[in-house]
């Protein structure tokens, strides 16, 4: 990685052109990266709808398909920003041309920068189009549009500097499978998109609170329908936070070169 002071200035002309990159990137294959996980989350949508609809409790008297569709677009928002981060990294070391990247002249930051921004744009896009389908079957209120873009741009970063470190840590695809399998899509699906975490018995009422996706998702459903679970200045505070520490932590591997190459 190009080493090059703060005080240097930014390359904004490599970030814009390395955020260009990435998202063309998954632009020129949409329908698998955008159209398959549009139709998946509808599909989840269809199938808990018939299937828990009439016997789901929901808190605040919303009913059930309002309670989920918040939580199967933030989910796909999570999910496509990690992966995008995630595979750009992996695919180029496999490839071999992150040496491509690697002398471009890029510091850590401007390249985390133009990889945040393509992975939050997938995000962001894949939730767009997940909620404006969603809403031609179930009306949602969108009490306060503000919080659910602050949850939303806050939640597609989170993943996607969490991304950055999954495509850093992976040598090959068996390990971001891994990634995706048993860390990422447990903390989404178990994070109360598709239940109240309050109807939960204990122990899993505690345990559901201790998913930090939980906070996420929760949060932009106050900010669609005006209902929670937890407050959600909780939520703000958590990904304010997080954010801040993934992008230290990204910024300093990046720096130091880690696993960059295979």
């Amino acid at each position: 990685m190009t080493a090059r002071p703060f005080f240097d200035g930014v390359n904004w002309i490599g970030v814009s052109t390395l955020y260009r990159r990435e998202v063309q990137r998954f632009l020129a294959v949409a329908a698998q990266t955008v159209g398959g996980p549009v139709v998946s989350t509808l599909l989840f949508l269809a199938v808990f709808g018939v299937a828990l609809g009439r016997h789901t409790p929901a808190p605040g008297g919303v009913p059930y398909l309002v309670f989920i569709v918040p939580g199967l677009v933030m989910m796909a928002i999570l999910q496509n920003a990690f992966a995008n981060t995630s595979s750009s990294l992996l695919v180029a070391k496999v490839q071999g041309n992150i040496v491509d990247l690697l002398l471009a002249p890029l510091g850590p930051g401007e390249f985390l920068a133009g990889l945040a921004l393509g992975g939050v744009t997938r995000g962001l896009i894949v939730g767009a189009l997940t909620a404006l389908a969603a809403s031609l079957f179930v009306p949602l209120p969108l009490v306060n549009p503000a919080l659910c873009l602050f949850y939303a741009v806050g939640g597609a970063l989170m993943f996607a500097l969490l991304g950055v470190v999954g495509g850093l840590w992976a040598q090959k695809m068996d390990h971001q499978a891994a990634v995706t399998n048993f860390v990422i899509a447990p903390l989404t699906l178990l994070s109360g998109t598709f239940y109240a975490v309050s109807t939960l018995a204990e122990p899993f009422r505690s345990i559901a609170y201790i998913d930090p996706v939980f906070y996420i998702v929760d949060g932009f459903r106050h900010g669609v329908t005006g209902v929670s679970e937890a407050p959600p200045l909780t939520g703000v505070l958590f990904v304010l936070v997080a954010n801040a520490l993934l992008g230290v932590l990204c910024h300093r591997l990046l720096a130091s070169g880690w696993r960059l190459r295979q």
